[in-house]
């Protein structure tokens, strides 16, 4: 029922300021379906401002668990600057409020008709030179003798997933969906004596806010024990 109410609040809040829409990115099977105690944060698309984005942070209050409304038109290039400002200021008040407070981007559930939640309390966004910058970007081959030899003990091996403005990997001169790549890595088991992988996220600036939220709810899918996420995402 409390679902229900937010999502009715959300369109009188966004009918009565100034007949403004906000388009939600849209997942499937969201774990999280419930998040109590919140604020509501907008970022709308507005074409109409330099940046095409219009940051409302008004209702904020810093011991609530935020819910961060992002227009699934906009790219990473224009939403991630004000999601990094909350993020900053999540962390300086954590330091004397509530430690327990997290942050979710809110998203539209079409498997249950509903509004569904992805935590990112703890992503660190950086930007990076993809190009000039001195990065190991080259993905290992998860089929490769390397791992099945086992020459890596006690630690997580990094798969660097850079992804494209289309949401493909790239990977030497191929392009790769994100479930065909994770498909093809191999379960840490004997004789691979690492822990298991570590997930290297690098996104396209010019990915939409809804391609990034639809690998973001792929990645939350993942049930593999030896299978972990990297909480830095770098935007390239």
């Amino acid at each position: 029922m409390k679902k229900l109410i937010y999502f009715l609040v959300i369109t009188i809040i966004l009918s009565c300021n100034n007949e403004r829409v906000l388009q939600l990115p849209e997942i499937e099977n969201a774990k999280i379906t419930e998040v109590l105690d919140v604020s509501p944060v907008y970022i709308f698309y507005d074409e109409t401002q330099p940046d095409s984005t219009l940051f409302n942070r008004k209702n904020l209050i810093g011991t609530t668990n935020w819910l961060v409304n992002v227009d699934k038109r906009l790219t990473l290039k224009q939403a991630i600057p004000h999601i990094q400002y909350l993020q900053n200021k999540r962390k300086k008040e954590s330091m004397h409020k509530n430690e327990n407070a997290k942050n979710y981007f809110t998203c539209n559930d079409i498997s249950i008709k509903n509004l569904g939640f992805l935590e990112f309390t703890d992503v660190d966004y950086k930007y990076v030179d993809i190009r000039n910058d001195s990065l190991n970007l080259q993905p290992l081959e998860p089929s490769s003798e390397f791992y099945r030899k086992g020459y890596v003990e006690h630690v997580y091996v990094t798969l660097s997933l850079v992804f494209d403005r289309n949401k493909n990997i790239e990977y030497k001169d191929r392009s790769l969906k994100f479930s065909e790549y994770i498909s093809e890595i191999p379960k840490t088991e004997f004789p691979i004596v690492a822990l298991g992988f570590s997930l290297q996220l690098y996104f396209d600036k010019k990915l939409t806010f809804e391609d990034y939220i639809s690998i973001k709810s792929e990645l939350s899918q993942i049930e593999r024990e030896d299978i972990i996420v990297s909480p830095f995402e770098f935007i390239y």
